[in-house]
């Protein structure tokens, strides 16, 4: 019911946005103002169009030509004979296993490390923040440095890996890590999830410090212990964010040749290759319309997680 006294309490009416002395006026769009945005814009068109556009679209047709390097002078159409020509390797079969091994068995790992370091990282102790720039810096090395480094440290003969595993006394003779087929992708896989536990962590602690510290304490005061409050409270709350961190590893994952080229370059044997490395190896071969041909079907597997990606995003935005 409307009351006298209502109505002196409700607020009194301003202006409208863009109405009145207090509004900036609009400014029209003309035309030279459209000339100015796109002038702006230009370089950066410029720029993408020219070193990402055109070589995609240029490496697309190569999937389609005779393009090797024995043979220049000749490129011509050949349709889908790449494309078969890639389905019916015999490497490819194991390229594909390699593939599903390496992203699975260096996101898991990575993932529940660097959730357990960012729960760690989240307490208040002394020097968090020095033990913070100790876990984040190897994020700042390239891949392929870091798969230099270890594959000294696997080294059959001289690797410090040996040598701590015999002082211990867990081998009696040097292992020949990348030399031999059982234990390269093992030894590589390592290498992958020391790389990647600081991403997850980084991503997880900043997820974590958004939980309110409300949330937390009325938890307690409920009686939930620390593992019924993780898996009952912040999990859930910080649901859309893992599930954009997973996948976004996921693609940098799959399409990440450098530690494995560095440390075995697909060897031995064929026994590390995924399907990036072996991109590499069939270019340097001369191939590059196979290669364009294998470029372009990891495009389109990238481009299906991309598509997740963009609706665990949109989904996120919803939430919040």
């Amino acid at each position: 019911m409307t009351t006298p006294e209502t109505i002196a309490r409700r607020p009194a009416a301003g202006p409208r946005p863009g109405s009145g002395r207090g509004a900036a006026p609009r400014r029209a769009f003309t035309g030279r103002r459209a000339l100015t945005i796109l002038a702006f814009l230009a370089p950066a068109a410029v720029f993408v169009g020219i070193f990402t556009y055109y070589p995609l679209l240029t490496g697309a047709q190569m999937a389609f030509r005779d393009w090797n390097l024995s043979n220049f002078t000749d490129a011509s159409w050949v349709g889908l004979d790449n494309f078969r020509t890639v389905l019916h390797d015999p490497v490819l079969p194991g390229v594909l296993r390699n593939t599903v091994i390496w992203v699975v068995g260096s996101l898991v790992p990575q993932f529940v490390i660097g959730f357990a370091i960012a729960l760690w990282l989240r307490r208040h102790f002394r020097f968090r923040g020095l033990y913070q720039a100790l876990i984040f810096y190897p994020w700042a090395v390239s891949g392929f440095l870091i798969g230099i480094l270890f594959r000294w440290m696997f080294n059959g003969e001289f690797g410090v890996v040996n040598d701590l595993l015999e002082k211990v006394g867990l081998i009696d003779s040097p292992v020949p890590w990348l030399a031999q087929p059982s234990t390269a992708m093992v030894a590589v896989l390592i290498a992958n999830i020391w790389y990647g536990v600081t991403f997850f962590a980084i991503m997880i602690l900043a997820a974590l410090q958004s939980v309110p510290d409300e949330i937390l304490e009325a938890a307690a005061l409920d009686g939930a212990g620390r593992t019924r409050t993780l898996l009952q409270i912040v999990v859930p709350y910080i649901r859309i964010t893992l599930t954009v961190t997973v996948l976004l590893r996921v693609i940098w994952i799959f399409n990440f040749p450098d530690i494995i080229y560095g440390m075995t370059g697909g060897g031995p044997a064929d026994k590390t290759h995924i399907v990036t490395t072996w991109l590499i190896q069939v270019t340097q071969r001369g191939d590059y319309g196979v290669a364009a041909a294998i470029g372009l079907m990891v495009l389109v597997v990238l481009l299906m997680f991309s598509v997740f990606y963009l609706l665990a995003l949109r989904e996120r935005g919803v939430k919040r």
